[in-house]
């Protein structure tokens, strides 16, 4: 997958979502950033880097792997696949919406 694959997999996921009421930024290294903007009404997903409430460190790979439901976002973490700042209730809300 490429970084414009991955961006289009989260907005089809978070299109019939409640909205998060949050942002939350993917950094996935080299590959590039995807930033969720769930402060409105539809969530908004672009590749800008900006700031977020949490910000999620992952491989490009893993977090494929993530989106397809083949990577617990648990055991990601606990393994250090993905690495974590800012605010750990932001990150634990999008669990539910990713694993759909």
């Amino acid at each position: 997958m490429s970084l414009e694959s991955v961006t289009e997999e989260l907005r089809t996921k978070t299109a019939a979502a409640a909205p998060l009421g949050h942002t939350i930024k993917f950094d996935l290294g080299t590959d590039g950033v995807v930033f969720w903007d769930g402060t409105g009404a539809a969530a908004a997903i672009d590749n800008t880097d900006r700031d977020a409430e949490a910000a999620i460190a992952i491989a490009l790979g893993d977090f494929e792997q993530l989106l397809a439901g083949q990577l617990d976002p648990t055991m990601a973490y606990m393994t250090g696949k993905l690495k974590l700042t800012g605010s750990m209730g932001v990150a634990l809300k999008i669990g539910e919406i990713l694993r759909n």
